[in-house]
């Protein structure tokens, strides 16, 4: 195996959005380091199960609906 190939892996410290800490093992920046989440899994919907409302104003969803709407799948 070449050597130097492979990044450091060492601890740092993730403080999540409400403030609590973990230390866990990865490549990013230093040993020692701090990683602040914007998102984490206790305030994300995709983990939390909240509501999300599907905004499009004029884009993928709208096109679809105009060439497939006429087809009545999965409407009953």
């Amino acid at each position: 195996m070449k050597a130097d190939t492979h990044p450091s892996y060492h601890m740092i410290k993730v403080v999540m959005t409400n403030g609590t800490e973990f230390m866990t093992r990865s490549t990013y920046g230093k040993d020692g380091d701090t990683l602040n989440l914007d998102i984490d899994p206790t305030t994300h919907p995709a983990w939390t199960g909240g509501s999300q409302q599907l905004l499009d104003r004029g884009g993928r969803l709208s096109k679809f609906n105009s060439r497939f709407g006429n087809l009545g799948l999965g409407k009953k």
